[in-house]
């Protein structure tokens, strides 16, 4: 296998016009957002006009710890303690891949590192919620929570209670939720919120009579799933406040009809440390942005405050674990997690494991999951059966018949809505986030991965990765030919609209 060199071939930048899709709130949400705004303007994806051979890049940990800045918990570290904490990274195992994928991330500037972190995957509703619901519990100075969907059932009311709970206690509470991902959710659950303390923000109002001075776009939607607790521990991945995730996903058997209602696959990661940090002044900044301290009606003012000021960060070192916080949004200059997944997969010289819930991630991205496979990287993909919007699946499968020409190994869950959103490649760069391989994830959507990097992590991904190939089928090349000519159509069909969904 030839790895000396990572090819970042011209990439096309995605279209300007992108509309709003229905895969995470429904159909009705979708067609309502689509109906009620025109257009947005994507942010382009990272230019890569030439080679960018690895090799002739420097990869000694001296050299990257040039391209990096590393926070910890007294702050930024000196030059000698980045260098330090790099060898340590690299004593987990599989050293070269560590430096080789850290010179890849800097291709597009310096790279930003929080050290000292302890990491936790969560698997699932029933597991996620326990850990969020415990921190919110022990909670001292604030709670900033931000979701895409925030369901009024009975998961939803019980976060309500917490919330109120913790906000008669004295801790400040914010709260934003995204107008058409919880546009099914009634007002008067959020006014409740407020009048038990709670300070409340709705994102880019679908209603325009809630306009807010200084940005509006019904296009662009909030798709990050952040829960921080006194800047010391953060959750994020897939999972939003939602019935779906009542149950786990595993060992349960089910009707199509019943995968739609409870038990959805999704992965979360719980962060304690100073990278809890960065998480929280992404809430800040959203806040801000969307100028949330105007949204109260005028016979509520009373309760209007400002966002909770910042608690006082930890004092030492959570674990030690090192991440990478990305976050995304239309604004940007561009894609920093697209950046980051075709970098790391162009960079890939022996692993690239997925588990994606909506992939439909255009032909750039298909190149290179493609040319991994054929240069011998070991590519495989976990996608769903079944989807809550099918045009995207279709979409995805349209891209079967070329993945699995090169080489990459297919397969579909079973018996469970797949929402996860995670990575793991050359087992030294993991991502757990909220964002999908879809463009309304790439062009869209305000969107955070968590970024973790080392060995001892990525086995952890591994080993979830290889449970999830245990709950799916896979798929062949010949069975793949044998597909139906009405499947092949809603492929095709699919296919054509793949940037609008």
């Amino acid at each position: 296998m030839d790895g000396r060199f990572v090819r970042f071939k011209r990439r096309p930048r995605p279209p300007h016009i992108v509309h709003a899709h229905p895969p995470y709130a429904g159909i009705a949400a979708g067609a309502l957002a689509a109906s009620l705004g025109a257009c947005a303007i994507a942010p382009p994806l990272p230019r890569a006009d030439v080679p960018v051979l690895l090799d002739d890049r420097p990869q000694g940990i001296h050299a990257i710890s040039h391209d990096v800045s590393v926070i910890g918990h007294r702050g930024r570290l000196a030059p000698q303690e980045r260098e330090q904490l790099l060898r340590r990274v690299t004593e987990q195992g599989s050293g070269s891949l560590v430096k080789r994928h850290l010179a890849a991330m800097s291709t597009f500037g310096e790279v930003d590192l929080f050290a000292g972190n302890d990491v936790k995957l969560l698997i699932d509703g029933p597991e996620t919620f326990e850990a969020m619901f415990a921190a919110i519990e022990a909670a001292k100075q604030t709670i900033l929570l931000e979701s895409y969907i925030i369901e009024d059932a009975a998961i939803a009311q019980r976060l309500a209670a917490l919330l109120g709970r913790k906000a008669a206690e004295g801790v400040k509470v914010a709260l934003i939720y995204d107008a058409v991902g919880s546009i099914r959710t009634d007002a008067r659950y959020f006014d409740n919120l407020r009048q038990a303390g709670v300070a409340v923000c709705e994102f880019n109002p679908v209603n325009p009579a809630k306009r807010r001075m200084g940005y509006w776009d019904i296009t662009h939607r909030d798709h990050r799933k952040i829960l921080v607790v006194d800047r010391e521990v953060a959750f994020t991945g897939g999972i939003n406040i939602s019935a779906v995730y009542s149950s786990g996903s595993f060992g349960r058997q089910r009707t199509r009809d019943k995968v739609h209602e409870d038990g959805w696959r999704d992965t979360t990661v719980q962060v304690r440390g100073p990278a809890a940090l960065a998480f929280d002044d992404l809430v800040r900044e959203t806040w801000a942005h969307q100028r949330c301290r105007d949204t109260l009606p005028s016979s509520m003012n009373e309760a209007l405050q400002p966002l909770p000021p910042k608690a006082k960060p930890p004092q030492q070192a959570a674990g030690g674990q090192v991440i990478r916080v990305v976050p995304a949004s239309p604004t940007d200059e561009f894609n920093r997690i697209y950046a980051l997944l075709l970098t790391a997969i162009d960079a890939s010289q022996k692993s690239v494991y997925l588990t994606m819930a909506y992939f439909a991630p255009g032909r750039d991205m298909i190149d290179a999951l493609c040319e991994a496979a054929e240069r011998g990287v070991d590519v495989q993909l976990v996608l769903p059966s079944v989807s809550d919007f099918t045009p995207v699946l279709h979409a995805g499968r349209s891209y079967y018949d070329r993945l699995l020409r090169s080489g990459v190994k297919l397969y579909e869950l079973q018996d469970a809505v797949l929402h996860a959103k995670t990575a793991v490649i050359d087992g030294v760069v993991s991502t757990v986030g909220s964002s999908n391989m879809d463009w309304r994830s790439f062009v869209g959507n305000s969107e955070v991965n968590a970024v973790i990097i080392g060995e001892d992590f990525g086995d952890a991904m591994t080993r979830m990765f290889r449970r999830d190939l245990e709950a799916s089928q896979r798929i062949t090349k010949e069975q793949w030919a044998q597909r139906s000519p009405l499947q092949r159509a809603k492929e095709s069909l699919a296919r054509l609209f793949e940037n609008w969904w």
